[in-house]
Formats: C-alpha cells, structure tokens, sequence
C-alpha cells in the first residue's frame, strides 16, 4: 500500500491499517527508527500522510516519552509551513532527520490505537474535496502549525496536547484521502481544544 494507493482509494479495504503495517515492519526490522526511515517509508510527496502519521505517534503511548510531542510538533511545523508555501513535496533537516525511538516500540504503540484506525478506515471516502485542495488547503497547513506550535508548554500537563494532535491527525487523513469530513472535523476539534486549552490557562 502507497500513500497514491490511498489518496485514489484502491481496491485495499484498509489503507491505514495497512499504512501503520508497514511502520511496524519497520520496526521489527532495524533496532532504532528514525524519523528519515518513517519518511521514506511514507514518501516525500505526500504531506497528508507525514501530518498524519507523527501525531498519531503522538496520540499512541509513544506520545508519553518526554520530549517526543514537542519533537513531533516541529516536525508538523516544518511540515506544514512547506506546505502553506507552496511547495510539492516535504524536506526536513537532518537534526530532526536522524532523532530516532527503539524499533520495538512502534508495534505496541500501534496495537493500541489500531481499533480506532480500523474505525477511521471505514469512513474515509473522497468527498467535499474542495477545502482539501489549493487555495484552501494552505489555510488548513496554517491551523496545523497553530495546532502544533502550541504543544511544547502543554507537555507539563498530562494528555494536554491530544486535542492538538488529534485535530492534526484528522486534518491529515483528510488531505490524503481528499476526504473534506475529515479536514471538517480536524478544524472542530483544533476549535475545541483552542477553547479548551484558553480556559485552563486563563
């Protein structure tokens, strides 16, 4: 399975699942994987699933190792802002590049969150592809890096930074799939957790 596979819909019945497959493969292969091995095994022209992807790492108990929300909200950050600009396909510098988390981690992490993931699959569909394409789409990249840029303080409170993340891995999937439900429901969630973020804070 490819993020193109995925984006034109295939005849796989389970995209993501299979997409988080190939992650675990990864791990079982090499005793440390980096952020470079996750972005060749996603692919560089594909900005939806490398948004989708970190955050839900993030969103996994991976999420729970110090630093790694603030590690993967740079790396949606500097995403994303390629995308806002412009830009047909991602790069990242090699300082993010190379950081790395032990490859037996990455398939414990998945089994907890593929139950949602077989959930997501079912849903995700091409439709109101608008907001999932130029011009919008650039505005989409700009609530992600909102979304993001907000995490490294939230890592004082546990599970603060879900909501962001969440919001993230939604808009994601939807960019992949042009599936505009799901660009929809990422912006909700992002408004909420906005909302609720100013509360606990203010």
């Amino acid at each position: 399975m490819t993020p193109t596979d995925l984006r034109q819909g295939g005849d796989d019945a389970h995209p993501l699942e299979r997409l988080l497959d190939s992650l675990v493969e990864v791990g079982k292969e090499q005793a440390h994987v980096s952020v470079s091995d996750i972005e060749r095994d996603v692919g560089q022209r594909s900005f939806g699933p490398f948004m989708f992807v970190p955050a839900i790492f993030e969103i996994s108990p991976l999420g729970g190792i110090p630093g790694v929300p603030t590690l993967i909200g740079l790396i949606v950050v500097i995403t994303a802002a390629q995308m806002l600009f412009g830009r047909r396909h991602f790069w990242l510098p090699d300082f993010i590049s190379r950081r790395s988390i032990k490859g037996d981690r990455i398939e414990p992490a998945v089994n907890k969150i593929r139950p949602l993931v077989r959930v997501v699959d079912k849903g995700l569909r091409p439709r109101l592809q608008r907001i999932t394409r130029r011009p919008w789409n650039r505005a989409v990249a700009g609530l992600c890096i909102l979304c993001a840029v907000i995490v490294p303080p939230l890592e004082l409170i546990p599970f603060a930074s879900t909501g962001p993340f969440a919001a993230i891995a939604l808009i994601g999937l939807g960019l992949m799939a042009h599936d505009g439900i799901f660009v929809w429901l990422g912006i909700t969630v992002a408004a909420i957790s906005f909302f609720l973020i100013g509360l606990a804070f203010y």
